[in-house]
């Protein structure tokens, strides 16, 4: 039976990229189910899409080949890869950090392979769209019981591009955290897990500061556990520490980034 395909992107919906794509599975491999989890992440944004596989992950097939395109690098230097992950989930896409967060939270990376076999590829190659000519064709093969080996020479594991999540830092009086997402909602998904909250002990209200300002916001569980327009501090769906405006956007009231500082302090 054919393994499902999960294709992330940040493709978006406006363009042909994601569908032409699909349209490459389904010539190469008509029988292969393919799972749209998001073509909507941040452009160029690799650390974002890296998280959202490595979210997402636990509640998608076993044993799924995850296609993911985040790629400014496309046509230069990174490599292609297909990686194998201790708990039997494939990994198609470029070698620039994108898929190594998940695959090592999946068991770790027991076999990895840089896409050389050109044979699996469509040709002409465009530079500037691996993912249609390079990415889905070998993803569909692998999808349709493709040996790993196959696609390409064997690399070492440890020599895959891996990305350094940023840590919150301690502080007497809270924490200095960073802000890793933004959805589509304006709610802000800090560096900061749910056991780290607590360990700060901040009781029912904080304080936030970020950009130079000051705002005060109510830890809580629910976004209806607070006002609307209140800001909220409360723990997403995934376990993250997340920053959100009841029936608002914290992004557009805090004005944060992905990328940006936020400082939450204590009120004595």
């Amino acid at each position: 039976m054919p393994r499902p395909i999960c294709f992330a992107s940040d493709y978006g919906h406006a363009d042909d990229f994601a569908g032409v794509c699909r349209g490459v599975i389904a010539r190469v491999a008509p029988d292969v189910r393919v799972i749209d989890v998001t073509h909507g992440l941040p452009e160029r944004n690799i650390l974002a899409g890296a998280l959202v596989l490595r979210n997402t992950l636990p509640y998608l097939p076993d044993g799924a080949v995850h296609f993911a395109v985040v790629d400014p690098g496309v046509g230069g230097p990174r490599r292609a890869v297909a990686l194998r992950s201790g708990g039997d989930r494939l990994f198609v896409g470029p070698d620039n950090g994108l898929l190594t967060l998940a695959a090592d939270s999946d068991g770790g990376v027991e076999a990895a392979h840089e896409l050389t076999n050109e044979g699996l590829w469509l040709a002409p190659l465009s530079a500037t769209f691996h993912g249609r000519d390079i990415f889905a064709p070998v993803a569909a093969r692998l999808a349709d019981g493709l040996a790993l080996d196959i696609v390409g020479r064997a690399i070492a594991p440890a020599g895959l591009v891996r990305l350094e999540l940023p840590e919150p830092r301690r502080h007497r009086d809270g924490l200095t955290t960073t802000a890793l997402l933004v959805d589509r909602f304006g709610n802000v998904a800090l560096n900061l897990r749910a056991p780290q909250l607590e360990a700060a002990k901040f009781g029912d209200t904080v304080e936030l500061l970020c950009g130079g300002e000051r705002f005060i916001a109510r830890v809580a569980r629910t976004f209806a556990s607070v006002r609307a327009s209140d800001i909220v501090v409360l723990i997403d769906s995934y376990g993250q520490v997340a920053i959100a405006v009841n029936a608002g956007s914290a992004d557009e009231v805090l004005g944060l980034e992905p990328g940006d500082e936020v400082r939450l302090r204590r009120l004595t």
